[in-house]
């Protein structure tokens, strides 16, 4: 008997071949236009709002009248409404009643103010330093016609007048009163018609009270002339 080899029994045998990896074209983030873009916005919007916060700052609280103001009423908050301002120079802001400072108890208004307009330290009697009132007689075409009640001005002597004589050569006008604010400046003329001269009362700060006598005896020497700071 011839024995007959037997296959071992399984699976047949396949010959597998491997499919090669896909290749994928990869770009990098960095250089994806989408991403600069986006970059310059938020750039953009971030300077932007640097410069608004910035130009806010500039700005400062002023009080100003929530409804019409008479003379002599008394004033409390209840009065008065707060506005954020921007001045060109800090005397300008001065010149107003600031917000950031608590109303005096005794604040009594020194004249009218309409309402919505800026309280100017000089309407407000008891509002910050004392003030000397000191009247002025004007001629008529020495005061500007901008002039207004809270006005800072410079009071100038011309030696012009009668008390003064002869001009002497090279004579000039002298500044008297620096940086003071009007407290009162009533209209010239009458029902009658208009007259040639003018009253204009100026507060003279605590400071300069001193300087008083000699400023006085200054502005009976000659001409005196107005000249509003802006």
């Amino acid at each position: 008997m011839v024995d007959r080899a037997v296959p071992a029994e399984g699976p047949p045998t396949t010959a597998v071949v491997g499919s090669p990896p896909a290749s994928r074209v990869t770009t990098s983030r960095w250089r994806d236009p989408r991403l600069a873009v986006g970059l310059a916005v938020v750039a953009a919007c971030t300077l932007l709002g640097s410069r608004l916060l910035a130009s806010a700052d500039d700005t400062v609280g002023v009080w100003a009248a929530r409804g019409p103001v008479v003379e002599g009423q008394r004033l409390g908050a209840d009065d008065l409404i707060r506005h954020q301002v921007r001045f060109e120079e800090q005397r300008d802001a001065d010149r107003y009643l600031s917000a950031a400072d608590p109303l005096p108890p005794d604040a009594v208004a020194r004249h009218d103010v309409g309402a919505g307009e800026l309280v100017p330290r000089a309407a407000v009697a008891g509002a910050g330093a004392s003030l000397t009132e000191v009247p002025l007689s004007l001629d008529s075409d020495a005061v500007p016609t901008t002039l207004r009640v809270g006005s800072s001005v410079d009071v100038w002597v011309t030696p012009t007048g009668r008390l003064a004589g002869p001009r002497a050569p090279g004579a000039r006008a002298r500044r008297v009163l620096d940086d003071v604010a009007v407290l009162a400046a009533p209209q010239a003329g009458s029902s009658l018609g208009p007259t040639a001269t003018r009253q204009v009362i100026v507060g003279v700060p605590e400071s300069g009270v001193g300087q008083l006598p000699a400023d006085l005896a200054a502005l009976g020497s000659g001409d005196v002339l107005l000249t509003v700071r802006r």
